[in-house]
């Protein structure tokens, strides 16, 4: 069978079809990772497998970055797979066994925080609660190209400062302080311009991460606020700039970080959701103008 893409929305995503996801011929790489591309949001339903498997599947998008449990606490989620996440609420014991619980989680970008945030992320789908837990896209591209005019303008000049303490679900990394930092401009992270270039198509997106402790650089911060305001009310407002999953059981989902956010649903915490996630290595983002 032919590998093929099904359209999930007119906003981003396809189905890939027609694909063994353990035998990834070179021919059937070069269209994945163009479909990646063209469609921002990729998913192959009904896959059975291990975490080698899953993981020597996620290398055909590039070279793999280690999970934020092995980069902040030097010991990864599973013993012999650095690279891996747990995001789970399954408890063992009493004791969570991966992160970011039940909560509902915002619209962001993975790992958006460090200097070379992920090229892209991958989820597969273990267990699942009978409701709730969905995960939703959005179109950066779409996002940046309806900009009005002077806010775009703004964006194009400007870069962001990506706050590194806290994680999706609002929980303080391991190592660094509660106390809320009273002084925006002094949050440790990152530093990425506001709109990036894609390097691979070419095309602009805007870049910006998480809403908390985010600081335009240079801006004063009640200025910056209120850009960063109108920037995330114009982005997430646009129904049409988005893509709703609803999983079931051996899903994958592979995303491109650079023009895509995400968001999921919360749900019961009587019930597991539990999924391992792995995220391919980036580079350092970049804005050039159409006119350079």
């Amino acid at each position: 069978m032919t590998l093929e893409f099904k359209p999930m929305g007119a906003a981003l995503g396809a189905d890939v079809l027609g694909l063994d996801v353990n035998n990834v011929s070179a021919d059937d790489a070069v269209r994945l990772r163009q479909g990646f591309l063209d469609f921002l949001v990729l998913r192959l339903r009904g896959t059975d497998l291990d975490d080698g498997r899953f993981l020597n599947f996620a290398r055909v998008f590039g070279e793999l970055e280690l999970s934020p449990k092995a980069i902040f606490d030097g010991e990864g989620w599973i013993k012999g797979h650095p690279e891996l996440s747990q995001v789970s609420n399954k408890k063992v014991a009493g004791k969570n066994i991966g992160s970011l619980s039940n909560v509902e989680l915002v619209w962001h970008t993975d790992m958006s925080y460090i200097e070379t945030p992920p090229t892209a992320s991958l989820l597969y789908a273990l267990e699942l609660p009978s409701s709730g837990g969905d995960t939703s896209f959005l179109n950066m591209y779409s996002a940046y190209e309806t900009l009005p005019g002077g806010l775009k303008k703004i964006a194009e000049s400007g870069s962001i400062r990506h706050d590194e303490r806290y994680n999706s679900s609002g929980v303080v990394r391991s190592g660094y302080s509660k106390e809320k930092i009273e002084d925006l401009t002094q949050a440790p992270g990152a530093r990425h311009p506001i709109v990036r270039t894609h390097p691979e198509s070419g095309r602009q997106a805007l870049f910006l991460g998480r809403r908390p402790n985010s600081w335009i650089v240079g801006m004063p911060v009640d200025e910056s606020e209120e850009v960063l305001d109108a920037l995330w009310a114009h982005a997430t407002a646009n129904s049409n700039f988005t893509w709703t999953q609803k999983w079931q059981l051996g899903d994958v989902i592979i995303w491109d970080n650079r023009c895509a956010m995400h968001k999921r649903d919360s749900f019961d915490d009587a019930e597991v959701r539990h999924m391992h996630r792995t995220v391919i290595k980036g580079d350092k983002p970049f804005y050039r103008s159409a006119a350079a």
